[in-house]
């Protein structure tokens, strides 16, 4: 997260609006977080360590994975909320690719609070903008930490 001084605290409901923006996330594409995040996500197609198999198949460079993609999403959420938060409900469509080259800005908006018997819920829709445009937008329900950090 941009905001260091906010990280690893937990962000409680009293805390938050509807309308609420969250902090920019800025992630560079390099080439070795494509493979290592798809190598350590045991994801062995080529498109995303082989340059040569991936132009072949018609696409100009390796391209980020749906797992990356998916653990990106994740920090970003947990990383605004904090240690204490949880998510309980995560939905999201792919658009541009990721490539190397490229970064990617995640931002989100907290669109609803509610509460799941003594849990607080804060609804969020987010993104993730790269330069051909949104790689990644969906909606999340984090289940928020009951004492701030």
């Amino acid at each position: 997260m941009s905001d260091v001084n906010h990280k690893f605290k937990n962000v409680i409901a009293s805390d938050l609006s509807v309308g609420d923006a969250l902090p920019e996330f800025e992630l560079p594409i390099t080439a070795k977080l494509v493979v290592s995040t798809a190598m350590a996500s045991q994801d062995f197609q080529d498109v995303h360590h082989d340059k040569d198999a991936a132009i072949a198949k018609g696409t100009p460079d390796i391209f980020m994975n749906i797992l990356t993609t998916n653990g990106f999403v994740g920090r970003y959420l947990t990383d605004w909320a904090g240690p204490g938060s949880r998510i309980k409900k995560i939905q999201f469509n792919l658009g541009a690719p990721n490539y190397p080259g490229d970064t990617m800005i995640m931002s989100g908006e907290v669109t609803e609070l509610s509460q799941d018997g003594e849990h607080h819920l804060a609804h969020v829709n987010f993104k993730g903008k790269n330069g051909m445009g949104n790689h990644v937008s969906g909606t999340a329900i984090v289940q928020l930490a009951t004492v701030a950090g």
